[in-house]
């Protein structure tokens, strides 16, 4: 059985990655996809070392992405953007991500710095001829503070509406990671060429539209990932996450959607070779 991880962030292994790279593998993940934001534009170039790193014949392959998180907004300064640019001719780069809006914690940046980013993001990757791999949290379930500062703006909507606007027309794909919306951001998601990547909150009792998303999407448009080192799925809720618990999601969302784990995992490891143009 060959198992994806579509999202993780290797860069919060620092201790103990090679022993989570050899978990993986003996999981059966046999491909991780390491995202490049990490802690900043300053070291998003860390997720594309750890790929050409990783070379061990029971390590997954890794490939990486890179980009700047909405939460970073306010870093994406002209030479930050280049550096995305510069990093995503690495054939070993295949994403432009994780990008997108966040209006859900008081201390990210404003709106307009937020879509400013992510636009311009956009077009980095429309040129680069990579998918873009997005990030999305409304301020639904934030603090009352956080709120007040985002007001009724939507990030859902926000959100679609630039990629209406700055990336439909390119006619190139993406990923919407841990796919969290409702039913219509779902459809509305996959009309607009986007894949959606099922993370371990598919698995959390209360997670009702995530699970009518997931079994609502095509086969050929659904991924799973583990957001590691966040999100850890049921029944591991609460340790920290890593990319060999994506075959406890991958199960979840096979017994969702009626077949077995192993049918699931080609399912779900041909969408990833078809949307990154990877040979298997």
């Amino acid at each position: 059985m060959h198992l994806i991880d579509s999202h993780a962030h290797l860069d919060f292994y620092n201790d103990d990655r090679d022993e989570v790279l050899r978990r993986a593998y003996a999981a059966d993940v046999k491909t991780i996809l390491a995202i490049g934001i990490g802690n900043g534009p300053e070291f998003m170039h860390h997720a594309l070392d750890f790929a050409k790193a990783a070379t061990d014949p029971d390590h997954p392959v890794v490939y990486a992405s890179a980009g700047i998180h909405p939460e970073q907004a306010h870093n994406a300064t002209v030479e930050a953007l280049a550096k995305v640019a510069r990093l995503a001719a690495d054939p070993k780069c295949i994403a432009i991500g994780e990008i997108g809006l966040d209006y859900y914690h008081l201390e990210n940046p404003d709106i307009p710095t937020q879509q400013l980013a992510f636009t311009a993001q956009m077009y980095i990757a429309a040129k680069a001829r990579k998918p873009i791999i997005i990030h999305c949290r409304t301020s639904e379930l934030a603090t009352p503070q956080a709120k007040q500062k985002y007001g009724p703006a939507d990030a859902w909507e926000d959100l679609l509406t630039l990629i209406a606007q700055h990336w439909t027309p390119t006619g190139l794909p993406g990923i919407m990671h841990c796919f969290s919306g409702n039913l219509d951001q779902a459809r509305r998601s996959l009309d607009a060429g986007f894949y959606l990547s099922f993370a371990g909150n598919l698995t959390y009792p209360k997670a009702v539209s995530i699970r009518e998303a997931a079994l609502f999407a095509p086969a050929d448009r659904i991924l799973v990932e583990t957001d590691a080192p966040f999100l850890a799925p049921i029944p591991l809720r609460g340790q920290r996450c890593e990319p060999a618990f994506a075959a406890h999601t991958a199960a979840a969302l096979a017994e969702l959607r009626g077949i077995s784990p192993e049918e699931l995992a080609t399912i779900t490891t041909e969408n990833f070779h078809r949307l990154f143009h990877i040979t298997a």
